[in-house]
């Protein structure tokens, strides 16, 4: 477990809460939860379990009735306002549609550049801050002077993943970063998260309903069920030998390339269906 003197982001018996507090829904239930410093954990869980909920208080986007956030030490929990966009600097997010996320009527390089401009570089230092990024993600320089329509889903979220790096961030939250994505595409993405972490040093916080796809990138993983977790542990031993019921059906349900395994967890998957349907009647 990470010591929290060692951890850049500590989540400290989060409640996030939507309408009336006597008839409203609680969408974290009390969540605590570590990254360390150049750490990527993982936060699996399927719709509705409350693991995006959880990133979007992170990211001041969800109201935290409860509880504490801290970042590098400081209580981030209520900023607003200038605070909270200084903080952004720090703090980046790769969302789960990255044509959503990016503006159509401009060129990838006024989107990458905007956030270093705004930020009171001038526009020849951001431009080459910006080209030298576009390298990083293994994109060739001629994208630039291109819109994001003219580009595929991969391609698109790597555009997006140097938005989100240009600023030099020390964490990146990742909402479903490669679920739109086929499952080639998802290997080149991960595989570039992972190379992008060795060379910069970034913490990852990385959202996902596939405990497979989290197997490959992330250091420890957190369970989400119902707006709690139900299971933190390494990711290796979340992804072979899940300690809880619903771990084992998060891993039973993600998909994999082999058609035997996939097969054998399908089988598996409906061996527990059945179970838990004699078990309520």
């Amino acid at each position: 477990m990470i010591i929290p003197s060692q951890s850049i982001l500590s989540v400290e018996n989060v409640v996030v809460e939507y309408g009336a507090r006597d008839r409203g829904f609680k969408a974290l239930k009390g969540v605590s939860l570590d990254v360390g410093h150049g750490e990527c954990t993982g936060v699996v869980g399927e719709s509705g379990s409350g693991k995006s909920t959880l990133g979007r208080a992170i990211l001041g986007l969800a109201p935290v009735a409860q509880g504490k956030i801290r970042f590098d030490g400081q209580d981030i929990t209520h900023l607003t306002g200038r605070a909270r966009r200084e903080l952004s600097r720090s703090i980046q997010v790769v969302f789960q549609d990255p044509y959503g996320s990016l503006n159509p009527a401009l060129t990838v390089g006024d989107i990458l550049t905007e956030p270093l401009t705004v930020a009171g570089e001038s526009r020849l230092s951001a431009r080459h801050k910006v080209a030298e990024m576009i390298e990083r993600v293994n994109l060739p320089g001629s994208v630039i002077d291109r819109l994001p329509s003219e580009f595929s889903g991969g391609q698109r979220q790597r555009i997006a993943i140097a938005r989100a790096l240009v600023r030099r961030p020390k964490l990146v939250v990742c909402d479903e970063p490669v679920s739109a994505l086929d499952l080639t595409t998802q290997s080149t993405v991960i595989d570039l998260f992972i190379e992008l972490q060795r060379e910069i040093g970034l913490s990852y916080l990385f959202v996902s309903h596939d405990l497979g796809v989290v197997r490959r990138i992330c250091h420890r993983v957190a369970v989400m069920q119902r707006g709690e977790i139900v299971e933190v542990g390494e990711a290796d031993q979340i992804t072979r030998k899940p300690r809880h019921p619903y771990s084992e059906r998060l891993l039973l349900a993600s998909p994999v390339a082999d058609p035997h395994i996939q097969a054998k967890r399908r089988e598996a998957w409906l061996s527990l269906r059945k179970s838990d349907n004699a078990s309520a009647e």
